[in-house]
């Protein structure tokens, strides 16, 4: 078992070809015993962004704090805000971005630990 606070994590600079001001914990992974999947959580700076890729996996996201849009495969914006919830299948083309220009957005990313 594992208790953490978020705020007891070091963030890390994303440095992934197209991110920009985006920042990663990793609270819980294989590296915590973590059979499956791992909690990592993004923080993107305002006017900041994730690459717009795809991976072979799905993933699901929660936002934590901010809001913010969610690209997806069409180049199509769709606004996510805190306390909403976000699935991205596997093969979906799709990014995060920031579009505050003052205000942090905080998301639970969950993958699989082969991703992490």
């Amino acid at each position: 078992m594992k208790i953490i606070r978020l705020n007891e994590l070091e963030k890390e600079k994303v440095s992934m070809e197209g991110a920009r001001k985006v920042s990663k914990q990793v609270p819980i992974s294989k590296n915590d015993g973590s059979p499956n999947y791992s909690f990592r959580v993004f923080t993107i700076d305002p006017d900041g962004h994730t690459p717009y890729h795809t991976h072979p996996f799905e993933h699901l996201n929660y936002v934590i704090s901010g809001k913010g849009v969610l690209v997806n495969a069409e180049g199509v914006s769709n606004e996510i805000k805190a306390g909403e919830f976000a699935l991205v299948l596997p093969g979906e083309k799709h990014q995060y971005r920031n579009t505050s220009s003052a205000e942090l957005f905080v998301m639970i990313c969950a993958v699989p630990n082969e991703y992490e």
